[in-house]
């Protein structure tokens, strides 16, 4: 994993660790959602199983130490200093709540307890790959709920920020709760349903409507779905109805969706084709979807791109990285953050979960009824266990989300942590 993915402050800080002498002295990093998104009431925790990849892959090249030996910043680092980057594993241990648990504002998705120069470097790329596929797949947890049990296929990678991002965007979509993705490279990578027959390009390089859909057909048999809108909607599923099995169904790409569907399904079901299906894509997001559900639309499925893939709605997370605790058991010191609304809490944390309640501890309490959601993923630079695939995490999701999370779900602080914190903000303020 390339070491140079990272922002230059997480090195200078490394560099400046060595040269103090501080790089070995062991620290506990947490990384918390301190704010959630725009219009979330909650997220879904994603995205681990690429930082955990990061952190049992993260190496320097002598080519990237060459490249940063060259910076003006680094012109005052020791010899030995890059010596220790060339040498470079991450021998930490990680906690982290499994990926398709519900969080709240306020609760850590990861501990990362290491030397502190180790636990330092990985700040950025951890921030990134845990906010972005949580980021989706809360988006696609919105929108499946919106569709009330009809299938949501994830199609955003042409619209997502990079190819990459498409990959594993469609991931964190599937995990959110959607019926399968469009992207190849998803399905082959994590084992994800790939479903798409053919765009408007297909219909409009034959000389007819019919000719195309007929070519399809003999091409996908019972997979086959027409997208009928290129030219005329209505004629388009004449067409298609003409033409009769083996058929899927047919997709609606633009236009009234809420009427077109009806008046589609009528002449689908004159011709006897009643069960076939009916899609709607173009620009849909969760309150399109929930309207076009609640209208009585006699739509199947639905795909949705843009506003899946970039949740558009709500772009960014406003998650943290930061030193909670540095030191060894019986000589710990807990650096806190006291800025207005950058607050942070001492020690590394637990969430316990009730069925009522969540309380946030410290890592070392114990309360009888919970469930301890933070759990060992790395045990000295080892990753402990085989990670569940993508399938098994979707599932994990669905069982968070059912019932339906609640806005009003209150996080308590525990009284230890309580206790923790006046001890340490009393501290700070006679140091000052």
């Amino acid at each position: 994993m390339n070491g140079l993915l990272t922002d230059l402050y997480e090195l200078t800080m490394a560099a400046g660790y060595f040269a103090a002498g501080k790089h070995e002295e062991t620290a506990t990093f947490e990384l918390t959602i301190r704010r959630l998104p725009r219009n979330r009431d909650f997220v879904i925790a994603a995205g681990l199983h690429r930082a955990i990849d990061y952190l049992i892959n993260l190496k320097f090249t002598a080519n990237e130490i060459a490249y940063l030996r060259g910076l003006p910043s680094f012109r005052n680092a020791s010899p030995a200093f890059w010596d220790y980057l060339a040498a470079f594993q991450f021998t930490g241990d990680v906690f982290a709540v499994p990926e398709g648990t519900v969080l709240y504002e306020g609760q850590p998705v990861m501990n990362v307890r290491a030397p502190l120069m180790k636990g330092q470097i990985p700040e950025t790329y951890l921030l990134a790959a845990i906010g972005y596929e949580t980021l989706v797949a809360t988006k696609a947890a919105r929108i499946v709920h919106a569709a009330e049990g009809r299938e949501i296929i994830e199609f955003g990678t042409r619209r997502a920020h990079t190819p990459e991002a498409g990959v594993i965007g469609a991931r964190a979509a599937y995990i959110g709760g959607c019926a399968g993705t469009s992207n190849t490279l998803a399905g082959y990578r994590y084992a994800i349903p790939v479903l798409g027959t053919a765009a408007h390009s297909w219909v409009m390089s034959f000389a007819s409507e019919s000719e195309a859909f007929e070519r399809l057909q003999r091409l996908l048999g019972e997979r086959t779905v027409h997208l009928i809108d290129t030219y005329d909607t209505l004629e388009g599923a004449r067409t298609a109805a003409k033409l009769g099995r083996p058929l899927w169904g047919v997709r609606i790409d633009s236009g009234d969706l809420v009427q077109l569907s009806r008046e589609v399904r009528a002449i689908l079901d004159a011709a006897n084709l009643n069960d076939a299906k009916i899609m709607a894509s173009g620009d849909l997001d969760e309150v399109k979807i929930e309207a076009i559900v609640k209208a009585g639309a006699p739509i199947d499925a639905f795909g949705v791109g843009t506003e899946l893939t970039t949740s558009a709605d709500a772009p960014s997370i406003g998650a943290v990285y930061k030193v909670v605790a540095i030191g060894n058991p019986g000589n710990v010191r807990y650096p806190i953050k006291s800025s207005p609304e950058k607050h942070t809490f001492p020690g590394a944390k637990q969430i316990f979960r009730f069925p009522d309640r969540d309380v946030l501890g410290l890592a070392t309490e114990c309360f009888t009824g919970s469930e301890a959601l933070l759990r060992p993923v790395i045990l000295s630079g080892k990753v402990v266990g085989a990670l569940p695939d993508a399938a098994e995490v979707r599932e994990r999701a669905t069982q968070s989300l059912n019932p339906w999370p609640s806005p009003n779900r209150r996080t308590e602080m525990s009284e230890r942590l309580q206790a923790l914190t006046t001890q340490v903000r009393g501290e700070l303020e006679v140091s000052a």
